[in-house]
């Protein structure tokens, strides 16, 4: 009984920890607003590939070009994403 407990907890945590991994934009993508920007691991996400594939797909023109906020810092429209996604 008790290591079936334990096992429960460590189950339970695995869980939680994956959930914590998942940027907020990508739990919350269909409530983002079409003017909100997001980042590579969330267009990653969203669409199942690495952030190298999502990378890729930009540049071959299979994802619309995303902009430079900074040298740092690059985001993807959402809106853009969304008509991409609707179209494939």
């Amino acid at each position: 009984m008790k290591s079936q407990v334990v096992t429960t907890q460590a189950s339970d945590q695995a869980s939680q920890s994956r959930a914590a991994s998942i940027p907020e934009a990508l739990r919350n993508f269909d409530s983002l607003p079409n003017s909100a920007q997001v980042r590579v691991p969330v267009v990653a996400g969203l669409l199942g590939v690495s952030p190298m594939t999502v990378w890729r797909m930009s540049a071959d023109g299979r994802l619309p070009a995303p902009r430079k906020l900074s040298a740092k810092v690059t985001v993807w429209s959402v809106a853009e994403l969304r008509q991409r996604l609707k179209a494939a």
